[in-house]
C-alpha cells in the first residue's frame, strides 16, 4: 500500500509539473498585428461628415452602406479654423498616426495650385479652382497624372448664386448653408464623379465615384477641399 501510495504521489506530482509547464507556455498571448488600412479603392460611395468647434473643423469619411448610411470609417481630417487656409492632412484613423493623403496650396500661374501627396511626400494628383468660370458657378480642375483630367462644376446656377451671396453677408459665413447642392465631375462631357451636399444643419456630403481608375484618395481630398476652402 505504501508502495502504491508512493507511486500515486509521484505520478500526481509529475502531472502537476506538466500542467504547470503547459500553463507557462500558454500564458503569453500572441502580439497583436497592426490593423491594415481599409482598401478604399474597392469602394465607390463615401459619406463625409463634418463637426465644428470654436477652433477646428473635423471630418470623418465612411464607406456608405447600401441604404446610404455611414459604414466603416476609412479617413479622418482636422482643419484649424484660425490657421492658414489651404493645408489639410487626411489620416487613416482617429489617432492621426498614419497619413492617407495631404494637400497644400502653392502659388501658380492659375492662382493657387493644390498638390495632393501620400505619406512619403509623393504627389499623385492636383487641383485648382478655375477663377474665371467660378464667377457664376464654382469650377475646379482636378488632375490625376496619366489617367483622368476632371472638370468639377457646381450643377445649379441658382444655388451657386445664393451661396456666392451668402459668403458676403456678415456673420453668415459662420452659419452652415443648409440647402443641398451638387458638384459634378466630368471628362469630355462624361460624368465620372459627384459630390452632393445633403440638406440639413449638419454638414454632410455623399461622394459617388463612377470610374474605377480614379484614385479614391484624390477624390476624398478634393471633397474635403470643397468644404475647407469654401470661404477664401
Amino acid at each position: 500500500m505504501d508502495s502504491t501510495g508512493a507511486e500515486s504521489s509521484t505520478e500526481t506530482g509529475a502531472e502537476k509539473d506538466k500542467a504547470a509547464v503547459g500553463l507557462t507556455k500558454a500564458a503569453p498571448a500572441p502580439a497583436p498585428t497592426p490593423a491594415e488600412a481599409p482598401d478604399i479603392q474597392s469602394h465607390d460611395t463615401f459619406v463625409i461628415k463634418k463637426s465644428l468647434s470654436l477652433t477646428t473643423g473635423e471630418y470623418v469619411v465612411s464607406v456608405a452602406r447600401p441604404d446610404g448610411s455611414e459604414g466603416e470609417p476609412v479617413a479622418y481630417a482636422r482643419q484649424k479654423r484660425l490657421s492658414l487656409r489651404g493645408q489639410v492632412t487626411v489620416y487613416t484613423d482617429a489617432s492621426r498616426k498614419s497619413v492617407l493623403a495631404a494637400f497644400k496650396g502653392r502659388d501658380h500661374e492659375v492662382g493657387y495650385m493644390y498638390d495632393v501627396r501620400d505619406a512619403s511626400g509623393r504627389s499623385f494628383g492636383s487641383f485648382h479652382e478655375d477663377a474665371g468660370a467660378s464667377f457664376l458657378r464654382r469650377t475646379w480642375q482636378v488632375r490625376q497624372p496619366g489617367t483622368t483630367k476632371l472638370t468639377c462644376r457646381e450643377r445649379s446656377r441658382v444655388v451657386a448664386f445664393v451661396r456666392f451671396v451668402w459668403e458676403f453677408v456678415p456673420y453668415l459665413e459662420y452659419v452652415p448653408f443648409i440647402w443641398p447642392y451638387r458638384f459634378e465631375y466630368t471628362e469630355s462631357g462624361k460624368p465620372l464623379m459627384t459630390v452632393t451636399k445633403k440638406l440639413g444643419l449638419h454638414t454632410r456630403y455623399v461622394l459617388e465615384i463612377l470610374a474605377p481608375d480614379i484614385d479614391r484618395r484624390l477624390a476624398i481630398a478634393h471633397t474635403l477641399a470643397l468644404d475647407a476652402l469654401e470661404v477664401d
